[in-house]
């Protein structure tokens, strides 16, 4: 049977997120490690959206908005603004910092935030690797429309279609918007699967699904029904029989990796934002030994 994990919410640069992942009951979905909804928020002209120069190390961050735009600096150089559509695709792997702010003309004006973004951890393999990013815009992903359904893929593959983001590991992140009384095919039934209902309202094996529920597919879930108008997000991969530990923004199988990072971070030893390397994240006060994910 389906399960249900329900939402905690935090407060992050000044933008409101409901956290579905990780969990109590669940704390990776395939190589998925953390999933936020942004928003919807409101902003008045003058605020918005403050996130300041953090690290991750040892995982990839996605970014997909619905509404409004988000500027994006790293320390690799990159400069960008992410439209609703497109996809921010950064590789942290041995260590890179970003920051989540605003262009003058965004917040000049009345404007909204209403998005994703997730983290999928990197194989131990790969844990290491070289930062990198890449910048998908909402043409260049795979996307079909049959019977009224329209199919996007994100990320990895689903349906037959390939995202051209570089994954390191079996996963696929799709985004569908379907009329009512529709039937949606799980796309890859051996992977593990949630469902996120966007808006409308899904059925799976008779029991009704709503908005700001991250539902757990049983392998027996194979078939969606929209039962109004609805727009979802189906995300998951290969079940990880090895999973790493997490703290903060650093994820890694080592837990002296973690304390290296940390290390790193207060000591300023990871590289600086151009343009914006004025302000920064502090590491939190409180240091709870790192835990496994089970």
């Amino acid at each position: 049977m389906a399960q249900i994990l329900k939402a905690t919410t935090h407060d992050i640069g000044g933008l409101t997120v409901s956290r579905l992942l990780p969990h109590m009951r669940k704390r990776m979905v395939g190589p998925f490690i953390f999933f936020d909804h942004m928003g919807p928020t409101h902003f008045p002209a003058g605020q918005g959206v403050e996130v300041q120069p953090h690290p991750h190390i040892g995982l990839s961050t996605l970014t997909y908005l619905f509404e409004g735009r988000i500027l994006h600096r790293d320390s690799l150089g990159n400069k960008l603004e992410i439209a609703p559509g497109d996809v921010n695709w950064m590789t942290a792997g041995s260590g890179i910092v970003h920051s989540e702010r605003e262009s003058f003309e965004v917040r000049g004006g009345e404007h909204a935030i209403n998005g994703l973004q997730s983290w999928v951890a990197l194989p131990e393999q790969y844990s290491d690797i070289d930062p990198s990013f890449e910048h998908i815009g909402r043409h260049d992903l795979p996307q079909i429309t049959h019977n009224g359904v329209m199919t996007r893929v994100i990320a990895g593959e689903a349906y037959g279609l390939n995202s051209p983001i570089t994954t390191y590991s079996e996963m696929f992140y799709v985004d569908i918007i379907a009329p009512i009384q529709r039937t949606i095919t799980v796309p890859n039934p051996g992977q593990e699967t949630a469902l996120y209902v966007i808006f409308g309202e899904v059925t799976l094996s008779g029991t009704s699904y709503s908005p700001g529920q991250l539902v757990l597919l049983d392998h027996e879930d194979t078939y969606i029904t929209t039962t109004r108008d609805t727009r979802m997000i189906l995300l998951g991969g290969d079940k990880w029989e090895s999973v790493p530990y997490i703290h903060w923004n650093f994820i890694s199988f080592s837990k002296a990796r973690i304390e290296q990072a940390k290390h790193d971070w207060r000591e300023g030893n990871f590289p600086s934002i151009p343009d914006d390397d004025r302000e920064y994240v502090p590491l939190p006060a409180s240091k709870p030994k790192a835990q496994p994910l089970r």
